[in-house]
């Protein structure tokens, strides 16, 4: 594709050299660069891509888009200054790949908790529904049949486009998204047509990101305002939020709620380890999903569904047809009656509702074990938060490490254990290692117990000091609960 074509529609400041060379391909990671290539200098968290044009340059790039003032090469090469590289990146890989976000319907799910549940719900429904659709979501990418590994909860815009367009080739009429902040501060989702965009819930979480909760609602809201009149933005009425998220918002406003009367309505009728009876919009419904907080996906998954054209009845039969997602609320029952439950609560408001849930569907009456840790290199005001809620809702408690990365497992406790309430600490256990907290756990726990592993889901490794080591809660959970 002609460097042209790609800029067409990029807002420049400044150009030197008016040339229109072909492009090979679209880097941002300077070591990648090789003839013909056109380089985007973004500065980012860690490194400053300003810094390696020069490298770039002698790799053989056939042109360089930059933002910051002041910087003086010696080319015979077009350098292209842009107000903000980052969208720049973003318009431009989609001119790359032809606007692939055009030729499907594309819905952006967002908030706290519950995107990874609702995106992969709404996938599961519509090949249910004998669609061909796509998923991008924190465990996983689904093109049709084919499964990809993630790496992102939303990936970079290239990635984004990329995946968007084999989603085109092979047939998909639909992708579901999950929209994180970050994608949103950093512009990865720039450029992208939003056929609907969805909010689940704001609660604390990422704000060693954001400087405070104002700064990540904000953010979120961006998401919002930037929908276009034809999309519909559907927003969890339960969460005083989702007001926020609609001003100025010029899509068509929609809401779902369990407990107001919003455009999609619906009640739980009774609620057991396997699954719920739901009604909605006075229909009832049997569903694998277990838990108020799955029935508020549900329902949102529905709401979506409808407004994206199908008819309610298929959904509403759909919908009792969908399963769990990996690492939510994932559950294995022992040979001698022992519960466990892996899920990827690592909030202070997830914990606080898959324990509300497990409280509300223990009927066996047995005791709940919590094994939870937090993450290191990341917000550590939600530790002591995390340790409260999970202490004040568990007969006993297991503090271990969740994935601590570059931080001392030890201090990562430390953190936690001052928000346990003195008169708990006779309940709680500390054990570094996850694997023996988990075993710990299945030793102590009895045949009517329930075993809550929080915090990693679906994961399949452990980050401890930048070395990423193969580890599955539930297959450790399995190892050990013999019977």
């Amino acid at each position: 594709m002609q460097l042209s074509e790609i800029i067409e529609g990029v807002e420049l400041v400044s150009r030197t050299g008016d040339q229109d060379p072909r492009i090979g391909k679209i880097i941002f990671d300077s070591r990648q660069v090789e003839q013909g290539d056109l380089f985007v200098a973004i500065k980012g968290l860690k490194a400053d891509g300003h810094q390696f044009i020069d490298r770039a340059l002698q790799s053989g790039a056939a042109a360089v888009v930059y933002q910051e003032q002041g910087q003086e090469f010696v080319s015979d090469v077009p350098l292209l200054q842009v107000s903000d590289s980052r969208k720049a990146l973003a318009q431009m890989a989609a001119a790359f790949y032809g606007h692939p976000s055009r030729e499907l319907s594309l819905v952006g799910v967002t908030g706290t908790n519950g995107k990874t549940t609702i995106a992969t719900l709404l996938h599961q429904m519509h090949v249910l529904m004998g669609f061909r659709a796509g998923l991008l979501s924190t465990i996983q990418v689904l093109i049709g049949e084919e499964t990809y590994p993630a790496t992102h909860t939303t990936p970079d815009p290239l990635q984004i486009n990329a995946l968007l367009r084999m989603m085109v080739d092979q047939g998909c009429e639909y992708c579901f998204m999950e929209v994180s902040s970050h994608a949103i501060d950093q512009e990865r989702i720039a450029a992208l047509e939003f056929n609907g965009g969805i909010f689940t819930n704001l609660t604390r979480d990422h704000l060693d990101y954001h400087k405070d909760f104002g700064e990540y609602l904000t953010v979120k809201k961006r998401f919002f305002d930037h929908l276009p009149e034809t999309a519909f933005a559907l927003v969890n009425q339960n969460d005083k939020n989702g007001k926020v998220m609609l001003q100025n918002c010029r899509a068509e406003h929609h809401t779902y709620s369990l407990q107001f009367l919003g455009d999609f309505r619906g009640k739980i009728k009774e609620m057991h380890l396997e699954g719920s009876s739901m009604e909605i919009d006075g229909h009832e419904v049997w569903v694998k999903l277990p838990g108020r907080f799955n029935a508020e996906n549900l329902l949102c998954a529905y709401g979506a569904s409808v407004l994206l054209g199908h008819n309610s009845h298929e959904v509403l039969a759909a919908l009792s047809e969908l399963n769990p997602v990996a690492g939510r609320f994932e559950t294995f029952r022992s040979g001698n009656g022992t519960t466990a439950i892996v899920d990827y609560a690592h909030t202070p408001d997830a914990l606080q509702n898959v324990l509300g849930t497990i409280r509300e569907v223990n009927v066996a009456g047995g005791e709940i074990i919590t094994v939870v840790g937090a993450g290191g290199n990341r917000d550590r005001g939600k530790r002591p938060l995390m340790a409260r809620i999970v202490a004040e809702s568990s007969h006993k408690v297991i503090l271990t490490s969740d994935n601590p990365r570059d931080e001392d497992p030890e201090s990562i406790l430390d953190d936690m254990i001052q928000g346990i309430p003195k008169g708990l600490l006779d309940r709680t256990m500390r054990i570094v290692s996850r694997e023996e907290a988990i075993r710990t756990a299945c030793i102590i726990a009895g045949n009517k117990d329930i075993i809550l592993v929080a915090g990693k889901g679906h994961e399949k490794t452990q980050e401890i000091q930048g070395e990423k080591r193969s580890f599955d809660d539930m297959e450790i959970l399995k190892q050990h609960l013999k019977g």
